[in-house]
């Protein structure tokens, strides 16, 4: 007689049979390496995590070089905006990369500009600077050297009567206006008594403004006294300027004065006491 036939279900399958479930690990004979042969044997898989990978460097180094660039602008930005006492803006050449520049000591280009409010006590003054082969290196004496240094410096007529008014004395509280006339290369510094007339002119590489006639002020005030005091004026905005800059140039224009100053080859000086390079 046969057995009996048991019921019941069948007994499952060894585990062997069962898919691989996608999260669980690899099972012996399952190699990793070898999917990752097989993938970069693949020449456009090679090609695409190349790609990435460059992608990746490239990002991080452009990161640092805006960081970097962002950083230097505004630290030479607010040197400026302490010296002058204005806003102002500083961007450094693009190439070679600031990163370069800065690891090297050697910086290609600086440009500089202000908001043309004022240069310290003369109102109404713009300034553009282009510095150009700055190289930082330690001596004895300099701690780097300008290539050049080229500064155009923009007065307005306005500004021109707001300064003379608060830095002249007996000449600022009679002046009301001025007014330039370029054919002729002259200002006219304009009162309800009288007026000057000053040519600007480059005098020993500084700014000076020669009197060329006076009208209407023999009463008030004499004549004579009149030169000094623009000299005196002129001198404590143009003299001992700093990297032995010299006035090259000065013209009048139809809105005011427009003068050009540089250097070339200068010595950085090693220190300085002025407080507005040690705030940064």
């Amino acid at each position: 007689a046969r057995p009996p036939q048991q019921s019941g279900p069948a007994f499952p399958p060894p585990p062997s049979q069962y898919p691989q479930h996608p999260s669980a690990p690899p099972q012996e004979g399952s190699s990793l390496p070898a999917k990752f042969k097989k993938l970069f044997s693949d020449p456009l898989s090679v090609v695409l995590v190349v790609v990435i990978v460059v992608a990746l460097v490239f990002a991080g180094l452009l990161g640092a070089e805006l960081y970097a660039r962002n950083r230097a602008d505004t630290v030479v930005a607010g040197v400026v905006e302490c010296v002058v006492q204005d806003d102002a803006t500083a961007s450094f050449g693009v190439l070679p990369p600031f990163l370069m520049q800065h690891m090297s000591g050697h910086y290609t280009n600086i440009h500089i500009e202000t908001a043309g409010n004022q240069v310290r006590d003369a109102k109404g003054m713009k300034l553009n600077l282009d510095i150009n082969d700055v190289r930082l290196q330690d001596s004895a004496n300099s701690s780097g050297t300008i290539g050049s240094l080229v500064a155009t410096i923009d007065w307005s007529s306005d500004g021109i009567k707001q300064t003379i008014q608060g830095a002249i004395p007996l000449i600022g509280s009679f002046v009301s206006g001025v007014t330039t006339n370029a054919s002729e290369g002259t200002i006219e510094l304009e009162g309800a008594l009288g007026s000057i007339t000053a040519k600007p002119q480059v005098v020993d590489g500084s700014i000076s403004l020669a009197v060329q006639q006076v009208t209407g002020l023999g009463f008030t005030l004499p004549r004579e006294s009149v030169q000094p005091a623009l000299d005196a004026f002129t001198s404590t905005l143009t003299k001992n300027y700093p990297l032995n800059i010299k006035a090259d140039s000065v013209s009048v224009t139809d809105s005011g004065v427009q003068s050009r100053l540089s250097t070339q080859n200068a010595s950085m000086p090693k220190q300085t006491d002025d407080p507005c390079f040690g705030k940064f």
